[in-house]
């Protein structure tokens, strides 16, 4: 009875240990994890080390290894380069930004010299400027106006407030002649700005200054609507009171290979000016009013050019010009 009590509770004893007794759960590990941690925490350790203090550093480092630089999100505020030529005006109604170098020529890259002015809507003095009634309805200004104050300004207006109607898909692509034949004009030059200002676009505005020489196939992939011939004083201007020598010089446009089938030609949109009106303003605007008119006929329909011409060169020198300084199947004043 004595054994069997022994035997009982020894496996009572060793239930009970079995139930209490802790477990251990191993799991194992590649042999070389310590060594890949120490690496990758000398690794951080290095690129924390070597970091730009500022982002100045970090973008000369990226600039000079070929990657991009990144802004800071966490920056308080931006930068601005106090060398900058241009200045910022907080309190400013509106900007105005600018590129050139006067004069109407463009210039690009570190050659601009860009700008900004300060508007001031506020401003207690107004200018104005007024023209003739004549055909005000047509011009979009006030019936009541005063006269213009001068002839000059009176056709600039004009010319201004008629071409700004044109829309653009309406406008003429001019092909300029200078004396020499086959010889444009290039887009800096006196002629291609009175190209522009009479409404029209110029067809050799993307030439090379050095690349002014073309051919007849240039012309005619072009098309020009209007085809402006320039020649000198012995066929055009002062003292020259015959257009034989305009006849053939236009005789010999239209038998150039290709001529006859462009626009320009077929509605009879060519037209001939002495040199002699690009020498002087009021001389220049009566050239811009020709283009116009005979890009756009219907719209200037009331114009006529050798009373504008008279009274603009009576008006700037004091006397009328004696000659014919255009030619157009028929010449011009």
């Amino acid at each position: 009875m004595k054994t069997q009590w022994k035997w009982l509770l020894l496996l009572l004893l060793a239930l009970c240990f079995t139930l209490s007794g802790c477990r251990t759960r191993i799991t194992g590990a590649p042999a070389n994890s310590g060594r890949e941690s120490e690496t990758a925490e000398q690794a951080l350790s290095s690129r924390q080390g070597s970091m730009p203090e500022n982002g100045a550093e970090e973008q000369k480092i990226n600039e000079e290894s070929g990657g991009q630089t990144k802004e800071n999100p966490e920056a308080s505020r931006k930068e601005y380069d106090e060398n900058a030529p241009v200045e910022i005006f907080p309190g400013a109604e509106r900007a105005v930004h600018g590129e050139g170098e006067g004069g109407g020529a463009f210039a690009s890259g570190n050659d601009a010299a860009p700008t900004v002015d300060k508007l001031d809507i506020s401003a207690e003095q107004t200018a104005t400027q007024t023209v003739a009634a004549e055909q005000a309805e047509q011009m979009g200004v006030s019936e009541d106006a005063e006269e213009a104050d001068s002839a000059m300004t009176y056709f600039t207006v004009l010319l201004r407030e008629r071409i700004g109607s044109v829309f653009e898909c309406q406008r003429q692509n001019v092909y300029w002649e200078t004396p020499d034949d086959h010889v444009t004009v290039f887009k800096t030059s006196l002629e291609h700005s009175l190209i522009l200002d009479a409404g029209a676009y110029d067809v050799s505005a993307r030439l090379l200054e050095q690349n002014l020489r073309v051919d007849d196939g240039w012309i005619g992939r072009k098309n020009p609507g209007v085809i402006v011939k320039a020649v000198d004083s012995g066929v055009l201007g002062t003292g020259v009171f015959s257009t034989d020598k305009a006849q053939a010089v236009q005789a010999g446009l239209l038998a150039r290979d290709g001529w006859r089938a462009m626009d320009a030609v077929r509605s009879g949109r060519v037209i001939l000016l002495s040199q002699e009106l690009l020498a002087a303003p009021h001389l220049q605007l009566s050239a811009m009013l020709l283009i116009a008119k005979t890009a756009h006929p219907d719209l200037f329909s009331d114009v006529d050019m050798n009373k504008a011409f008279a009274m603009l060169a009576e008006e700037a020198t004091g006397s009328i010009p004696s000659g014919i300084y255009w030619y157009q199947g028929q010449g011009g004043f």
